[in-house]
């Protein structure tokens, strides 16, 4: 008990926190905590003095929803003859939902190890590893306290320890099914003489998480091998979080790597035309044409003859003429932006020099788009 003091303390300065704040429910749970883990006068005087006050809810068993069932007052417990003292030694402070509850029966009611695990008989190393850390973070004690979730912790890591060691898995798929005279109950759970494991399940978890090598087989569980284990699974949890944090990250992300990756696709996808409309030595457009309907000039490479005739040739000259109108369309409208700007400005300063800038300024895009009006209204 003594190595598990200073966790003991912790959970009474999170408890007395959580009075302070006045969330007496979780400040009951983690005395109750405190009291498992290290019982002292304080924990317990602070206990009596919430449920004598029949204020808090939350510390018991849970509805068929998952939520909480409410702790009674404190005069029905004594009408019915429980009282606050006698309900704190009861496993009814532990926290658990239905969910929790019946993992906890299906374990019980598994025959043989594979049926525990989940897996099927022709399961991969890997496959069995995957189903092990799944449910040993589900029914570790620290994460689920259903009536009988130890023992079905237990009974996980038999079957993963068994079923992982290559001899000792073929022997219990020649011998070891569940209706084996070798068989016995042992606390709702069944089990088989020659097929359990060498390594107890706090050991198993911890070498599997990352929490040390084991130290012996078959001891009882000291308070050292306890924390380990303790310390071990929020560990592990932590980083479940931080993997599905990180996959939850990834999804947030995926509509922009979608975006880039198509912008990417598409700078790639679109070809360099073969044409240009200004003198581009540095691609090689450097010989000058003219489109023969709206005679817009226009530069192409030394080959363009051999590569472009017919139909091709047409298609080319037409991307061209279509280029240079929205070019014009474009410097127009920048044309009278800033024409417009120099009548504005002068109104509102008074300038006559910014009147005249303005009526003197050359609206060359402009007019050549109104010329190439003109000869399509003659065409």
């Amino acid at each position: 008990m003594e190595g598990n003091r200073d966790e003991a303390e912790k959970c009474l300065q999170i408890a007395r926190r959580a009075l302070q704040a006045g969330e007496l429910d979780k400040a009951l749970k983690f005395l109750h905590k405190a009291e498992k883990l290290y019982p002292s006068v304080e924990a317990k005087a602070l206990i009596d003095a919430i449920t004598a006050n029949g204020s808090a809810a939350g510390a018991g068993h849970h509805s068929e929803s998952g939520k909480p069932y409410q702790r009674k007052p404190a005069s029905s417990r004594a009408e019915n003859g429980t009282t606050p003292e006698k309900e704190n030694k009861t496993d009814s402070a532990k926290v658990y939902t239905k969910e929790q509850l019946e993992g906890v029966q299906r374990i019980k009611r598994c025959k043989d190890y594979y049926e525990i695990l989940g897996t099927s008989k022709d399961a991969s190393d890997e496959d069995l590893k995957k189903a092990y850390r799944k449910l040993a973070l589900k029914f570790h004690p620290d994460k689920n306290h259903a009536p009988g979730a130890t023992e079905a912790f237990k009974a996980i890591g038999n079957a993963y320890a068994v079923l992982s060691n290559p001899a000792k898995r073929r022997d219990y798929d020649q011998y070891g099914d569940s209706h084996s005279p070798g068989n016995y109950q042992h606390g709702g759970f069944e089990f088989h003489r020659n097929y359990e494991s060498d390594i107890t399940p706090e050991d198993l978890f911890n070498m599997f998480f990352g929490g040390g090598f084991p130290t012996g087989n078959a001891q009882p569980y000291t308070n050292g091998r306890a924390r380990a284990s303790h310390q071990s699974y929020h560990r592990a949890e932590r980083e479940e979080e931080r993997a599905d944090g990180g996959f939850s990250m990834f999804i947030q992300l995926l509509p922009i790597i979608v975006l880039v990756l198509v912008s990417v696709l598409s700078q790639l996808m679109v070809s360099t035309p073969p044409y240009s409309l200004y003198y581009r030595a540095a691609v090689e457009h450097t010989v000058r044409r003219q489109t023969s309907n709206l005679k817009v000039v226009y530069y192409v490479n030394k080959d363009f003859d051999k590569e472009f005739t017919g139909v091709t040739l047409q298609k080319v000259e037409k991307s061209v003429e279509e280029d240079y109108i929205n070019n014009l369309r474009n410097n127009c409208w920048k044309e009278r932006q800033e024409k417009n700007d120099y009548l504005y400005a002068s109104k509102v300063y008074r300038d006559d020099r910014l009147r005249k800038k303005a009526e003197l300024m050359r609206m060359e895009s402009c007019e050549k788009l109104a010329r190439l009006n003109d000869l399509y209204r003659g065409g």
